[in-house]
């Protein structure tokens, strides 16, 4: 414990002189992000499927890790989910990976994806599927996968270099596939984004032989023009048709860390552009990508002129720079703490929409203290950054903002907020002050993010705090806020009889239920409810639909 107070007081003192205290202070809104990865079984999971009794022990562990990520304010995951040709959820058009069950192609008993999802939703946290996209992985792999594999079932989308195994950018079929492997996630599952990866050519290109495809394919281009909008044509297929599904899903990509030479600071042979021909500023000027992840794992000069460019260069959407935490170990770089926590604060100071960790397992070490200056750097939660660019319009506010205190619990309650059509729940935010109003800007006054229920308990309170509750759609726009404070009349609270729209009533059942939730009574609602006959206290009363949904809430005193 000392030395990691010693480690911490180090960081403090480092950034006293050079850096703005307000850069201590958590925006309201900003990525915090983490790679999670499944290949190799480096982050998750590590217990692989013999028996039933794995499956518990594989969900467990997830469940360790996003509760660890929690307490780090970790809002978005980004979760390998296509590994190299093979995937961790039931796929029509590719095999389940080996990291699962210890055999390619063998079902694990439960849908990792979906379990994966609901978790991180529990949680408030965001869930972005990361598809390796190109790359399928070295030849032996390849053989593992016998028949299912990708170079056996599509042979003409596939190349074979420097002993690994690819998908061939510059066959136009390629874009179709990768596509369509896309499109089946987004159609099955309620994922926040799609983060692609290796959506670039193999890293040193210069024997790669693709020049019958140039001379069938290239339209007069050069060679280095082609490949660029060969990898140019995925992104611009995926994103379309990601956003024809579901404009709300995010579509994000990793490319690397030095997008081209700069006036003053050379790449040193090493960019996205030119090298591996990744033209990502262009992906956000064209209004295809909705996020880049740099992976800026640099340090010194290699680190901040090109985390300057991206931002500079950001079109208007969002840079959320890549940090490789891993480079703080004995055989990775050996940083000192000093430079990645000064690249946690430089990138804030610039202005940048968040940050992203490489990798889980090297943050959750907590290497060199890293871990203990994330939870002060991330004091406060965050809102996920919102896609004004997609939809600019905010939901209405809650209504009916109501509160009950009960032994010291307050419960708050209030109408919800219909998303729109095949949109998906309407999410809140839970805000308090010893002010009012309440200030909703102020990320200091936010006490729950993204939870879907319209029920909200607080214990330990003053007896004067003033509460607000916000709508937030899918696209993370917020609403105005409803607010509530003790000196509100509360005649909406109790009443002796309680009566439905008429469109509400018929096939509607009528809970009520005491302050805890403890069910009292349930019965078929016929127009009115009579509560003359409880004993004094405080109660709850729900009126639920014939499939469960819950149509009103009240909240009332006897």
């Amino acid at each position: 414990m000392k030395q990691v107070i010693l480690i911490i007081i180090g960081i403090c003192l480092l950034f006293t002189s050079n850096i703005k205290a307000q850069y201590w202070e958590s925006p309201k809104r900003e990525y915090r992000a983490v790679w999670l990865t499944t290949i190799e079984n480096l982050d998750w999971p590590k217990t692989k499927i013999k028996s039933p009794s794995d499956i518990d022990k594989q969900k467990s562990e997830l469940i360790a890790l996003l509760d660890s990520l929690k307490a780090y304010n970790i809002n978005t995951v980004l979760l390998q989910t296509r590994v190299r040709g093979d995937v961790i959820y039931p796929s029509a058009i590719e095999p389940f990976s080996a990291v699962l069950t210890g055999k390619a192609g063998k079902d694990p008993g439960y849908d990792p994806l979906a379990f994966a999802i609901e978790e991180c939703h529990k949680r408030g946290m965001q869930l972005h599927t990361w598809i390796v996209t190109l790359p399928l992985g070295k030849a032996q792999h390849m053989r593992s996968l016998g028949s299912m594999g990708l170079s056996r079932r599509e042979p003409s989308l596939c190349k074979l270099y420097q002993g690994s195994w690819y998908m061939e950018p510059g066959e136009p079929r390629t874009a179709e596939y990768l596509t369509t492997l896309v499109a089946e996630i987004v159609k099955n599952y309620n994922i926040d984004g799609i983060h692609l990866d290796y959506i670039r050519y193999p890293d040193r290109p210069s024997g790669y032989n693709d020049h019958a495809l140039h001379r069938r394919y290239g339209k007069g281009e050069t060679l280095a023009d082609w490949r660029r909008e060969n990898i140019t044509h995925i992104v611009r297929s995926i994103y379309g048709t990601v956003k024809s599904i579901k404009p709300w899903v995010r579509v994000s990509c990793a490319p690397l860390g030095k997008h081209d030479d700069l006036s003053r600071y050379p790449s040193r042979g090493w960019n996205a552009r030119r090298t591996v021909f990744q033209d990502a500023q262009k992906w956000l000027k064209e209004g295809i990508m909705d996020i880049l992840f740099p992976m800026m794992y640099f340090s010194g000069n290699n680190f901040y002129p090109f985390m300057l460019d991206w931002q500079e260069n950001s079109a208007g959407r969002h840079i959320a720079p890549g940090l490789g935490v891993y480079r703080l170990l004995a055989g990775e770089g050996d940083w000192g703490a000093d430079e990645i926590t000064r690249q946690f604060f430089t990138s804030r100071e610039a202005g940048t929409a968040g940050t992203a960790i490489f990798r889980v397992e090297h943050l959750l070490q907590n290497n060199k203290g890293v871990a203990d200056f994330l939870k002060i750097f991330n004091s406060r939660p965050a809102l996920i950054p919102a896609m004004t660019w997609a939809d600019e319009k905010a939901p209405i506010a809650p209504g009916s903002l109501i509160g009950v205190r009960t032994n010291g619990t307050l419960h708050l309650c209030w109408q919800g907020v219909k998303a729109g059509e095949n949109m998906p729940a309407t999410r809140y935010n839970i805000y308090k002050s010893d002010k009012y109003p309440v200030d909703t800007e102020n990320i200091n006054n936010l006490v729950a993010a993204n939870i879907t229920d319209t029920l909200f308990t607080w214990t330990d309170l003053p007896a004067n705090t003033h509460w607000a509750v916000t709508a937030v759609n899918a696209f993370e726009i917020e609403s105005a806020p409803t607010m509530w404070h003790e000196k509100f009349p509360t005649s909406k609270m109790y009443r002796e009889q309680f009566s439905l729209a008429e469109e509400q009533r018929w096939g509607t059942r009528v809970l009520i239920k005491d302050a805890a939730g403890r069910l009292l009574l349930s019965s078929p609602y016929n127009g009115n409810i009579n509560v003359q006959g409880l004993p004094p206290g405080s109660y709850r009363l729900e009126v639920m639909s014939r499939k469960g949904a819950i149509l009103e809430r009240y909240f009332f005193t006897r």
